[in-house]
């Protein structure tokens, strides 16, 4: 057999230049792009380091223990990006989630989240705080992160056959710590937590009825996720895709589903309910269904670049005019005008123009700028 090898270019060297336009862009929470899109949702990754090395996120063969990641000089502060994220809000971000690489392998995380949680949307309302994890340190963390005034927690468990988890994680980490993870922010009050998890045809699908059968009842919401083709390190080919249609079909067979409402503009998952009354699962089908046309969610990387898609190609260095003494207005300027040009829609044109729709380059690295 000959042996895979996976071509990687560094995204984070890559940026484009973020400026403050000659005409002011006034932050009113207003702002819409090309597509009339608003801005609403923002995902900040606050580390390229992660514990778990899952081969559709960090493989091992390309992460491996010689992986430079970025320095903690290049990283933002917790003020620099409390500074960016109020901007954003300012513009009419509603919601914040923290994201990583592992968010909650970041020093002091819960320093930042007690930051974030005084911040206030332009109706002087709370801004929705969210983290991902792998749940790796969560117990731990739970009651800290709570009392710092994180709302709730999505956790990542993709399956519960331990072999299988271990294997997929690749690090040994087992399932039985995941489980007593989520207990222990259930009990914080980190809810209604969320439980992702990615499926790869012929590697854990076989999980998808024991994972819905578990967390049926227990008020956790359950999402599949499609395994999508992010970045160029995972290997991505569409024969492992397992459709939501055909993870739909396998519960509901089990265990009937009726579908219900988005919840919220722009939401990514498609929800349904188990027709006895035991809660939902969420179909996220990032490859055979886009959800482009609502999307109304920017990244901030680690090191301060906005990237305007999950697939995008470059992002806007932010930290430069950060670091290089920039006022509030200046900054949000440079963001609504940034925003005010979008047109991403990758996975609308994925179907007819084929799986690479950019420019050049290879797309950023999910493990970068977080799921």
């Amino acid at each position: 057999m000959s042996e895979r090898v996976i071509p990687l270019v560094d995204q984070r060297l890559q940026a484009l230049r973020a400026a403050v336009p000659a005409l002011p862009v006034a932050a009113t929470g207003l702002v819409a792009d090309t597509l009339g899109r608003p801005l609403r949702d923002l995902r900040i990754s606050v580390t390229d380091r992660c514990n778990f090395r899952c081969s559709y996120c960090m493989p091992k063969e390309v992460f491996d223990k010689d992986y430079q990641y970025l320095p903690h000089a290049a990283l933002l502060s917790f003020e620099e990006i409390t500074r960016l994220a109020r901007q954003f809000v300012a513009h009419g971000v509603r919601k914040i989630r923290l994201t990583g690489g592992e968010p909650l392998l970041r020093k002091n995380i819960e320093v930042l989240v007690e930051q974030l949680a005084q911040l206030r949307t332009v109706d002087g309302e709370p801004v929705e705080l969210t983290l991902t994890t792998n749940g790796s340190l969560l117990a731990r963390k739970a009651k800290a992160l709570k009392a710092a005034g994180l709302h709730r927690v999505t956790v990542s468990l993709d399956g519960l056959d331990d072999a299988t988890f271990r294997a997929m994680n690749d690090v040994d980490f087992p399932v039985a710590d995941v489980l007593n993870a989520i207990a222990a922010a259930r009990d914080a009050g980190l809810g209604p937590i969320k439980v992702n998890m990615v499926v790869k045809r012929g590697t854990n699908d076989n999980q998808i009825l024991p994972m819905a059968r578990h967390f049926k009842g227990t008020g956790t919401v359950l999402r599949f996720i499609e395994y999508m083709d992010v970045g160029a390190s995972n290997g991505w080919r569409m024969d492992e895709v397992l459709p939501s249609a055909e993870v739909r079909r396998l519960i509901d067979a089990e265990l009937p589903l009726v579908q219900l409402d988005p919840s919220a503009p722009g939401e990514t998952a498609e929800r349904w309910a188990y027709a006895d009354g035991g809660g939902e699962v969420g179909l996220i089908s990032s490859v055979t269904q886009a959800f482009c046309g609502d999307c109304n969610r920017a990244r901030l990387s680690t090191e301060g670049k906005l990237y305007l898609c999950l697939f995008a190609h470059n992002g806007y260095d932010l930290r430069a005019l950060l670091r290089g003494g920039a006022d509030d207005a200046e900054l949000a300027s440079a963001i609504g005008h940034i925003w005010q040009g979008r047109g991403d829609r990758y996975s609308q044109l994925r179907g007819t123009l084929g799986a690479d729709t950019g420019s050049g380059g290879r797309r950023v690295e999910m493990s970068y700028i977080g799921g």
